[in-house]
């Protein structure tokens, strides 16, 4: 077995699982980064340790394999509240932190707390590298805990302030790259073919069956088999944010996103199903609005990667573990053709009644400008291979609900928690596919968290584009406000309301482009002049203040 350094090991391994950058706030391995760069892994230096986890997050998500970040002692704890969005969004993130020598612990040294615990609750595997021997061991198995099943962040806590300990010492290190983990999913397992019979018979035996898609099905890649297994069995499709590319909006049998962050086609239909397909969905509390959509008593059958998932939330009445492609493959071998076309005409009628209630927001000229139409125009013309990333809040409710993809080649990764992440993981995005667009939308409230990440992207040309629904304002919280105020006033008021601010001229003091649209018309122009540019880009669009998301349908 060779001799070699821990920075050199450190460095063939992440080459070796395919990684083409390294996410990081200073000080971390810096022994590492000289071998890095000879490789040809870019360092990719953040303004901050969130930002940082943010780009990993949507940079794995992206490629569906391994991404790397890292911060040192001082650091961690930042960095581990930035991987609360690749926990909740299932991103195969490993994070690499220094934590100064165990002697140096509990006696008051600068700088140093006990950050090995906030990793616990955002990471698969968390676990200290003590010396060098080790670092082969648990360095394979943080990426394979991050790839395998429900994928998600891993955690190594290196000696040494910044990993240092570690990456100087020499030990007899073999670089070993295990295929199967570098990708999502490493593997792909069936479920037996009487779980599979017993499924299929109870979506037959439903007269109003829904399909609820979750990102399972996107991380599986198994977007052509969701449209020709519901297409087989007629049964219309619900898709989660997670999932929203895997169906075409335009499908007849396309409902929408259900949920919280919904079209009230999508919760209506839901709530008159007598039986659900979850199909890679956690079912959680957004997809479900709390439990609630579908109702409680809802007959449900569940596939997922993760056999802990069956019936977390929903008792089952059929479950299949195993992989999304390849289990949705054999049904639709298995599978007799569906009839529910009195079911679908009724859904269809769902879908048809919402677009005409929404029509007059989605293409008003009103100035400034309605979101909704914001989301029309981007919908008519991004680009036939963009990735669209949106930020939470109300940007995730107008892209999920209002935004429409034309194209099967474009894709769509959405914030799974924390407002701010969009503009940071945008750049991830676009470092994972550097041939692709990528639009990120997201508003004045979130991108103030992270503005100076645009530097970033100068500093390295990841030419992203940024759009910015501007209505200077936080006015999803306007009304929870005015009611503990019992009405409008200058103090309730001072808890939602921001400064007009012109985001085009700060990107470009930053040295990026900016774009400012303040009529429906422009958009087109502008979105064309801005992935053209070949800098990142800031649109600011002045938005309508009065656009507030309607809140999500709830039976009864």
């Amino acid at each position: 077995m060779p001799k070699m350094t821990g920075a050199r090991f450190l460095a063939e391994t992440l080459k070796g699982y395919g990684a083409t950058h390294f996410f990081f706030m200073p000080v971390v391995v810096p022994e590492s980064m000289p071998h890095m760069e000879e490789l040809g892994i870019a360092r990719i230096m953040a303004h901050s340790e969130k930002s940082a986890a943010y780009m990993a997050d949507a940079y794995g998500r992206v490629k569906r394999s391994p991404a790397f970040c890292g911060a040192q002692s001082v650091g961690a704890a930042n960095l581990a509240a930035g991987l609360q969005d690749a926990y909740l969004g299932c991103s195969p993130v490993v994070a690499i932190t220094g934590r100064l020598a165990q002697v140096q612990q509990h006696r008051n040294a600068y700088q140093e707390i006990d950050h090995h615990s906030p990793f616990d609750a955002v990471t698969k595997f968390n676990t200290r590298v003590t010396q060098i021997d080790e670092l082969g061991v648990f360095l394979r198995q943080a990426i394979r805990e991050s790839t395998t099943g429900t994928p998600g962040p891993t955690h190594l806590d290196f000696a040494g302030i910044a990993g240092g300990d570690i990456m100087l010492a020499e030990g007899d290190l073999e670089v070993v790259i295990e295929e199967p983990f570098t990708h999502v999913p490493p593997f792909r397992p069936v479920a037996d073919d009487e779980s599979i019979k017993s499924a299929l018979a109870l979506m037959g035996q439903a007269d109003k069956p829904v399909i609820v898609a979750g990102g399972g099905v996107t991380a599986s890649g198994a977007g052509a088999e969701l449209v020709a297994f519901a297409e087989k069995l007629n049964i219309p499709v619900a898709t989660s944010l997670n999932a929203k590319e895997t169906f075409p909006a335009d499908h007849p049998l396309a409902i929408g996103t259900p949920g919280s962050y919904s079209r009230d086609c999508a919760n209506r239909a839901l709530a008159a199903a007598d039986l659900v397909f979850f199909i890679g969905s956690h079912t959680g509390g957004q997809v479900t609005h709390d439990w609630r959509v579908p109702k409680p008593g809802t007959k449900a059958i569940q596939l997922d990667i993760n056999a802990a998932e069956l019936g977390r939330s929903y008792p089952i009445s059929a479950g299949l573990h195993g992989d999304v492609k390849a289990i949705l493959g054999k049904m639709i071998a298995a599978a007799e053709a569906g009839s529910n076309s009195e079911w679908v005409s009724t859904v269809q009628g769902l879908v048809s009644e919402w677009k005409t209630g929404v029509a007059e927001h989605y293409n008003s000229d009103v100035l400034p400008m309605r979101p909704e139409r914001l989301c029309k125009e981007l919908s008519d013309h991004l680009p036939n291979d963009a990735i669209l990333v949106a930020d939470t809040g109300h940007s995730g409710i107008w892209t999920g609900t209002m935004l429409d993809f034309k194209h099967p080649d474009q894709s769509f990764i959405r914030c799974a928690g924390s407002l701010g992440w969009g503009l940071p993981a945008a750049i991830g995005a676009k470092c994972a596919a550097p041939d692709r667009p990528v639009v990120c939308f997201t508003g004045d409230g979130g991108v103030w968290y992270h503005l100076t990440e645009i530097e970033t992207a100068v500093r390295y040309g990841i030419n992203a584009v940024f759009v910015v629904n501007n209505n200077a304002s936080l006015n999803q919280e306007q009304a929870l406000n005015e009611n503990n105020y019992d009405g409008r006033s200058s103090g309730s008021d001072e808890l939602w309301m921001l400064t007009d601010t012109d985001f085009a001229a700060m990107a470009e003091s930053m040295g990026g482009l900016g774009i400012q649209v303040t009529r429906p018309d422009d958009m087109a122009s502008a979105l064309d002049q801005a992935i053209s540019a070949n800098k990142p880009t800031v649109i600011d669009v002045k938005t309508n203040i009065e656009g507030i998301a309607p809140k999500a349908w709830l039976p009864g």
